[in-house]
């Protein structure tokens, strides 16, 4: 409510590097040192599993996996006593191995580094991993007389050549762009070095006066927004009444290194420039994800400086960080030190671009368990084909991102100027976020592990304006991609907006359902009168280019 207060063909991707030795070296040394300090601390974990482990001998400990953990799932493991013994053991190392990280009480980076590496640790060395281990892919092996193994090992053969490297998440072969994903009928009316602005065709004999314009990130592709047409937030937000631009962005060869984050705003305010034109209205509104919503709030925050912001009805921020500082409290942080960012940047600066799949093997470390490992025991110990997903297909259609946005990036994590609250500098305008004064609607992500959702509350008191937050019961992707009527969606939202987010969440109420209704009810009575939708896509000046979703989501 309101506020108080042209690239070649694919290539391995460059890997990510892992910790220097020094780093490793540093962090074990503080790690012993507290152990040194607190002598007790680890023979005490050490005995509490000792006394766990006779409970597993005796037949009587009620050790168990948690909900969802899907690993020990099948009656395999439970169908024989070694086995599921062996799952118990695993299970309450793990307890008393994380217990005793946490109780080192390790302040700042060390405390997350120290979090994520005993995590990959311990999830690495799950009995599930190993063949000889898993009951379930030794039955499969009798079953098969190994051939679930043979195609195990062609699929890895397959990923090493073909995939970069990286374990397959989706059947790909189940899906094709334009065909059963990013297939909401509309056009391409603008083009230009950096981006292709799609106008949707109208599927309501009226429209709201006021268009909306969609940024999504530079380093995905679009279509996390137009998924199969009952996952598509496109689809749905036309049948709604909406007129809809998306912007696509082109994804950049080496060729195209020099496009830096001003580019990009540029390319937006030349975007939205047409969209006025094309539908007659003096005002766009804006809705961002992630990283594009980081780009459009810098762009709406220049348009502040040059007088312009009047030209913005609205701005929608879904999982963005405005205040990267957020990054450091999850996984990622343990990627982005200074050294490890600086020396990114160097890498992108030789080749001209951050490949994709860089970042892709990046974010699948993020959550091991579900974004590798359990790849790793589908196709490889296996030997099956992943599902046919229609977000999965999206997130192994990957993107580069050229080199000085990549160094542009950085910085900002480096600096985060607008965390703080301080001024961000372009060639011509200086962006501050407390003048972006319309109303803004951020939605967030309870369980995000890219994004934090108390990280991206801060984006309300940063804003200037009235602003609306919403906290979503789900994940990164989950958050964006939340059709009504499917699952278990709910969302959390509160009257006033304190300072502190927890303050917040103390006094949020919960509501069952899709986000997406609340934000129709939020954005149609600012979206302007209806009127006859337009019967023809684009206008005499910026006439179609071609069917969307044109040809940089191809590239």
């Amino acid at each position: 409510m309101a506020k108080t207060k042209k690239a070649g063909s694919r290539r391995r991707a460059v890997p990510t590097p892992p910790p220097t030795r020094s780093e490793l070296l540093r962090l074990s040394l503080v790690i012993l040192n507290r152990l040194r300090q607190q002598p007790g601390l680890p023979i005490r974990h050490i005995a509490a599993f000792a006394r766990e482990f006779l409970h597993i001998v005796r037949g009587k400990s009620e050790v168990a996996a948690a909900a969802g953990d899907r690993r020990f799932a099948d009656p395999a493991w439970t169908e024989k006593r070694w086995s599921n013994a062996l799952v118990k053991v695993y299970l309450a190392a793990s307890q008393e191995a994380y217990a005793l990280v946490q109780e080192l009480e390790l302040q700042g980076r060390d405390a997350y580094a120290a979090r994520f590496l005993s995590m990959m640790l311990v999830e690495a060395l799950a009995p599930s991993n190993n063949p000889f281990t898993n009951p379930v892919v030794m039955k499969s092996v009798r079953e098969t007389r190994g051939r679930s193994l043979m195609r195990g090992l062609q699929h890895f053969l397959s990923d090493q050549l073909d995939n970069a490297g990286l374990i397959s998440m989706v059947d790909r072969s189940a899906f094709e762009v334009g065909r059963n994903v990013a297939a909401t009928p509309g056009d391409v009316v603008f083009r230009n070095e950096v981006l292709e602005l799609l106008q949707y065709r109208p599927q309501t004999e009226q429209v709201y006066s006021i268009p909306l314009m969609v940024v999504p990130p530079q380093i995905n592709k679009f279509y996390v927004l137009d998924l199969s047409p009952q996952n598509s937030f496109v689809n749905y937000a036309v049948q709604q009444g909406m007129q809809v631009f998306m912007v696509s962005w082109r994804n950049p060869g080496p060729e195209m290194r020099h496009l830096s984050m001003e580019h990009y705003v540029r390319a937006l305010e030349e975007a939205h420039e047409a969209i006025m034109q094309i539908t007659g209205s003096p005002k766009v509104s804006w809705k961002g994800l992630c990283a594009g919503g980081l780009t459009s709030a810098i762009a709406l925050g220049r348009y502040a400086h040059l007088k312009r912001l009047d030209t913005v009805n609205t701005l929608t921020l879904n999982v963005t960080l405005l205040d990267v500082a957020g990054m450091e409290k999850t996984n990622i942080g343990y990627f982005i030190t200074p050294k490890a960012l600086k020396e990114s940047c160097k890498r992108s600066e030789k080749e001209g671009v951050l490949y994709g799949h860089e970042m892709a093997k990046m974010f699948a470390w993020l959550r091991p368990n579900d974004l590798v490992w359990n790849y790793w025991v589908n196709n490889y110990l296996m030997g099956k084909k992943p599902a046919a997903f229609d977000v999965l297909y999206w997130n192994s259609d990957s993107t580069r991102l050229p080199a000085t946005l990549h160094k542009d990036f950085c910085d900002m994590v480096l600096n985060n100027e607008l965390g703080k609250g301080e001024p961000y500098a372009l060639s011509d305008a200086t962006v501050e976020l407390s003048k972006v004064d319309v109303d803004s609607f951020v939605v967030a992500g309870r369980t995000d592990h890219i994004t934090p959702w108390d990280a991206c509350y801060k984006s309300v008191h940063l804003l200037g304006g009235d602003s609306q937050f919403v906290l979503v019961n789900s994940g990164h992707i989950q958050t964006l991609v939340c059709p009504p009527g499917k699952g278990k969606a709910s969302y959390q939202t509160a009257e006033h907006l304190p300072e502190d987010p927890h303050d917040w969440l103390e006094q949020s109420t919960p509501t069952t359902g899709s986000w997406w209704e609340l934000w129709v009810k939020w954005i149609s009575p600012r979206s302007g009168k209806r009127k006859p939708a337009p019967v023809a896509a684009g206008s005499q000046k910026y006439p179609p280019l071609g069917a969307a979703p044109g040809t940089y989501v191809r590239e």
